[in-house]
């Protein structure tokens, strides 16, 4: 049986377009997959802890010898990357916060890799590799090539690089200029807004689609 897992990050609630984007992407993977099952994880309401000594030390540490501390985050790691194996599909929504991911997302990520359990540490090789991995993305300004921040999105750039070390390929989605209708001095830039939003749900709405023959 197909079974997705879908993970939220933004802390905007209703109003979050990054939320809005996964929503449709997991009826679509839903629609496409009769029968398939849905894991949640929403690091925006439930955020994960950040990495602190103790859950550092017990990525070098072997498990024999970890403390109390160190089992309790070395677990929790434990949880995240089953998540990850159990899934066919791995959504997750990535709004831009001060031109980088947020927090809980890089909590998430930090936890995610660790030797043995996301990565083979003798080969290199990593091991969640050989699953879908969408990144719906927001971001309230623009940030294309020939824009005024061109290259200030290091939010994207950073989730490709880092999680290549466990295998993951993120295929990126994105709507621009999402506070265009909410910010007075953007609003020449709705008509903008508006198409990237809209070229953002056409790309998720043919991700699971039959091929036309």
């Amino acid at each position: 049986m197909s079974h997705l897992l879908h993970i939220d990050s933004s802390i905007r609630g209703e109003h979050s377009v990054s939320r809005r984007l996964t929503a449709r992407a997991a009826a679509a993977w839903l629609a496409a997959h009769p029968g398939g099952t849905v894991t949640r994880r929403d690091l925006g309401r439930q955020p994960l802890p950040h990495v602190d000594e103790a859950s550092g030390l017990a990525r070098m540490t072997p498990p024999d010898q970890h403390t109390p501390e160190q089992r309790r985050s070395w677990e929790l790691t434990e949880e995240l990357v089953a998540e990850v194996k159990r899934a066919d599909t791995v959504l997750l929504g990535l709004p831009l916060y001060n031109y980088g991911a947020p927090s809980s997302v890089k909590s998430w990520v930090d936890l995610l890799i660790a030797p043995g359990l996301s990565h083979d540490p003798a080969t290199g090789a990593g091991l969640l590799g050989e699953r879908e991995f969408v990144v719906l993305a927001s971001r309230g300004g623009g940030y294309g090539a020939g824009t005024p921040r061109e290259g200030w999105d290091h939010a994207e750039p950073w989730l490709a690089h880092v999680l290549s070390v466990t295998g993951l390929a993120p295929r990126f989605i994105a709507a621009e200029l999402t506070l265009a209708p909410a910010v007075p001095a953007m609003a020449e830039l709705i008509p903008l807004h508006e198409e990237s939003l809209a070229a953002a749900e056409r790309s998720i709405d043919e991700l699971w689609a039959p091929a036309v023959v």
